[in-house]
């Protein structure tokens, strides 16, 4: 069985950092591309980034520059470092693979304020 475990969100200050972690299960982790998604209140849930099983990554263009997605095959987790944050960057995160579906966790809130 697939799972996908978030953590790591919380509330920050604008131009604060946090860590967001996804704990994989049930696959081969390193034979897959994995993707951070977020969901803002009210809007429709967009892509954010991506590190393939080779390690390249690709990002959202607002996010570039300030999130940096990275993996660890030897622990099978995905990390999303967020630096600079953004109120504009509060959303729901979500963990996502295709293995033969797709995959999500069950996300994890951050909330960028004041």
């Amino acid at each position: 069985q697939v799972q996908l475990v978030e953590s790591g969100g919380g509330l920050v200050q604008p131009g604060g950092s946090l860590r967001l972690s996804c704990a994989v299960s049930g696959v081969i982790f390193n034979r897959y591309h994995m993707s951070w998604y977020r969901q803002a209140p009210g809007k429709q849930r967009e892509w954010v980034a991506t590190i393939t099983s080779g390690g390249t990554t690709n990002y959202q263009d607002s996010v570039k520059g300030r999130f940096t997605i990275s993996r660890d095959n030897a622990k099978n987790t995905v990390y999303l470092q967020m630096n600079s944050l953004k109120p504009e960057d509060t959303a729901v995160y979500y963990c996502y693979t295709i293995a033969s579906r797709s995959y999500w966790g069950q996300g994890t809130p951050v909330t960028v304020s004041s």
